[in-house]
């Protein structure tokens, strides 16, 4: 065996979810995985060309839907979803401010649930 399965912790040999082959595999890998941690990185710069879309929400109530909603969505994309219900946007909405950060006000959150929930897009 490999010396790299010498300087694991007794505990980690011991382990019920380690296997005698499973170790054997690591200590196979560890000198590939160390050299690949050396190899030159390398960056390139690319260039995304991003459809433009005009198309906004309108009717009642879409000037909050459209000043929050487009900074990271198209119109397009949001009007390419299933009926959903109240509760379903919601949550979406939340997620959005929650997870990726959406500097959404919470005094819009209900208009543009509501918005969305009502389908006038």
């Amino acid at each position: 065996m490999s010396s790299h399965i010498l300087s694991l912790p007794r505990i980690f040999l011991r382990s019920p979810f380690v296997t005698q082959k499973g170790l054997v595999i690591v200590a196979a890998l560890a000198p590939l995985l160390a050299g690949a941690a050396l190899a030159p990185l390398q960056l390139k710069s690319v260039s995304v060309e991003l459809p433009e879309s005009t198309r906004t929400f309108t009717g009642p109530g879409a000037e909050v839907v459209n000043n929050n909603c487009l900074a990271c969505h198209s119109a397009g994309m949001v009007l390419q979803q299933p009926p959903l219900s109240k509760a379903v946007w919601g949550k979406i909405v939340h997620k959005m401010i929650a997870t990726f950060k959406a500097p959404v006000a919470p005094e819009d959150v209900a208009p543009i649930v509501d918005y969305l929930a009502k389908g006038r897009h």
